[in-house]
């Protein structure tokens, strides 16, 4: 139990039944003193939704899938929550006035648009979904600004920077330094990973995560628009951001200042972490999550990252200096490259053919709207979708 008595702060979990939105789940149960669940959604799993519901019981549900509506709302008819479903239910929902912080799960660019509309609700956004600071990161942080919303990072690496960076308002950053697990293929060559399987690249040698980020984390994809996001939330210069393979996943991230001093934090991987900090800020609470033992852990290893090999790294560093809508190029054509993967219709080391050639080929924007992220979107699935249907079919046995 929470040694901390604040008032009770309402939560909207966008992706309830992903990996990061069950794990908020699990947070949120284990400090039901400190936090409530209000709103979850989802975009097919109704079993699960339905199961988070009866033991939560949110004021609301959204089901994105609306072919799947009916099944929800009867199965939650004799409880309290109300059923909504689509898209635009989603997008409005987080607009709620009970609303104190809205956790962004939801998978790839379809949280960019629910993101904008919770911070301009004025709501603090517990930042799951990466691609919404990849896509728009200059439109999202300017509106974050102008709405007084603070954007509270999920992802490991930067809560990591971000806990470094507390109580060092005056102090200017000289880098920060991301660290790479480096995946179930660090060291391995271009040969072998011609042939790589879904199965083999889903299996992590540290994290628990969904299917998505997996393979971004096997292609270093991940660590590419982790890049790009950790520039628009601690407002760095390309030259600031450095990315070092670790792989144990023990330092999360770490900050160096002016005075050449670094600060690190670390602790075993578990993603539920950076949830409860995130949820709690700016409190530390209590919790039984295992403990680091530093003699468990004899040996910490630093490497350069192979972008060779891993070529996604270098294109979105690429994106990153390029601006406007080269990131949301990248973003696009990564999440339909990484699909066609997943479909067994592209292979692994053919995934950066795809997202460079959408890079090369797609108009530059050099200032968008949004109006202009969400057609680059747009033409970018478009394209990469014939791209991939042009690779040789990757056979399976």
């Amino acid at each position: 139990m929470s040694s901390i008595t604040n008032k009770v702060k309402n939560i909207a979990i966008l992706g309830s039944t992903g990996s990061i939105g069950t794990q908020s789940l699990e947070v949120i149960a284990a400090n039901p003193e400190l936090f409530q669940a209000v709103v979850l959604t989802a975009q097919n799993n109704a079993e699960l939704l339905i199961e988070q519901c009866r033991q939560f019981s949110p004021d609301y549900a959204v089901i994105c899938n609306e072919s799947k509506y009916e099944q929800v709302k009867q199965a939650l008819s004799g409880t309290l929550t109300k059923v909504l479903s689509g898209y635009e239910s989603i997008k409005e929902i987080v607009s709620l006035p009970e609303i104190d912080i809205v956790v962004t799960a939801m998978v790839g660019f379809s949280g960019l648009e629910p993101t904008i509309n919770a911070i301009k609700a004025g709501k603090d956004i517990a930042l799951a979904n990466k691609e919404t600071l990849v896509v728009a990161g200059e439109l999202v942080t300017a509106l974050a600004e102008k709405h007084g919303v603070k954007l509270l990072p999920v992802d490991s690496e930067h809560s990591a920077i971000f806990q470094c960076l507390a109580g060092e308002e005056n102090n200017p950053i000289e880098k920060i330094i991301i660290t790479a697990s480096g995946g179930p293929f660090r060291g391995k060559d271009r040969t072998l990973l011609a042939d790589v399987t879904r199965e083999q690249a889903l299996k992590h040698p540290n994290w628990v995560m969904g299917a998505k980020i997996t393979i971004d984390s096997a292609s270093l994809m991940n660590k590419g628009l982790e890049v790009i996001e950790a520039k628009w939330l601690f407002n760095l210069d390309i030259d600031q951001i450095e990315v070092v393979v670790h792989p144990q996943s023990i330092i999360h991230s770490m900050v160096q200042f002016r005075d050449g001093s670094i600060k690190a934090q670390m602790g075993l991987p578990d993603m539920k972490l950076p949830i409860q900090y995130a949820l709690a800020y700016p409190n530390r609470v209590d919790n039984n999550f295992k403990r680091f033992d530093f003699t468990a852990y004899p040996n910490l290893t630093f490497e350069k990252p192979d972008t060779d090999t891993f070529r996604n790294l270098d294109l979105a560093f690429t994106a990153l200096k390029a601006g406007g809508n080269a990131p949301c190029i990248i973003n696009a054509a990564n999440e339909i490259a990484v699909a066609g993967f997943l479909n067994n219709e592209v292979g692994f080391l053919a995934m950066s053919d795809v997202i460079e050639s959408c890079l090369q080929q797609l108009p530059y924007i050099e200032q968008p709207s949004l109006d202009d992220y969400l057609n680059t979107d747009k033409e970018t699935r478009i394209l990469a979708q014939h791209l991939v249907q042009k690779q040789p079919r990757v056979i399976t046995f």
